[in-house]
């Protein structure tokens, strides 16, 4: 239950180039806009294991049956850098719930800290599919926390699709160690990179997501 995009040459290959070129990188709406349209094709990925009915469409001619997607969905992201991603899955999930939840890395280092979180707004997430998106997964820790966080305070969905750009097998591990991706989630990320550094940020990676998209934090 792991889908890495990359595997199978796409545009999304082109995407991460752009997202990593450090001469590309300096255009915010554009960096912002290649990681929207990777959360795009994830989410016409996922749109293919949703549940689906028949319905019955009024045309100007007649009626057409078409199959429809069934299930509740619920996006929730992780702020700040999580929100290209979350507008690229809206876009196409466009009437789907929204969750929205702080999670940082709080420490005396930056290879020492743990995971601060102290915002979270969503709706009930029992029955519904959460589809659960952070831009970058380094340790995984965020990712954890936030996900045993959802299901404390709003239920249990009946799946959860966990999505990230790039990632590297340290954060790999950290969900397969934490959620059941037997039963209860899916992965969905479009690479994953060889390692993290002594600072935890993934390598070759692409460098602070959130600062190159929305500018450096004090």
């Amino acid at each position: 239950m792991i889908h890495i995009l990359d595997t199978q040459n796409s545009l999304v290959n082109t995407f991460l180039a752009q997202l990593r070129n450090v001469n590309v990188q300096g255009d915010m709406m554009r960096f912002r806009r290649n990681i929207e349209r990777i959360g795009e094709i994830m989410a016409y990925e996922i749109s293919k294991t949703l549940n689906y009915a028949p319905q019955q469409v009024t045309t100007p001619l007649a009626t057409a049956t078409i199959n429809l997607p069934s299930d509740r969905v619920v996006l929730a992201t992780i702020l700040r850098a999580g929100l290209p991603l979350h507008q690229g899955l809206l876009s196409y999930f466009d009437s789907a719930e929204n969750a929205y939840i702080s999670a940082y890395r709080k420490g005396l280092t930056e290879s020492d800290f743990t995971i601060a979180l102290e915002y979270l707004a969503s709706p009930s997430l029992e029955g519904k599919v959460l589809i659960l998106a952070d831009t970058m997964l380094a340790t995984g820790a965020s990712m954890v926390a936030v996900y045993k966080q959802l299901i404390e305070r709003c239920g249990k969905p009946l799946h959860t699709h966990i999505v990230s750009v790039i990632g590297c097998p340290e954060g790999v591990r950290e969900i397969e160690s934490n959620i059941d991706l037997t039963n209860d989630a899916t992965l969905w990320i479009a690479t994953v990179d060889s390692h993290l550094n002594e600072n935890k940020y993934i390598v070759p990676g692409l460098g602070d997501a959130g600062d190159l998209c929305y500018g450096e934090k004090l």
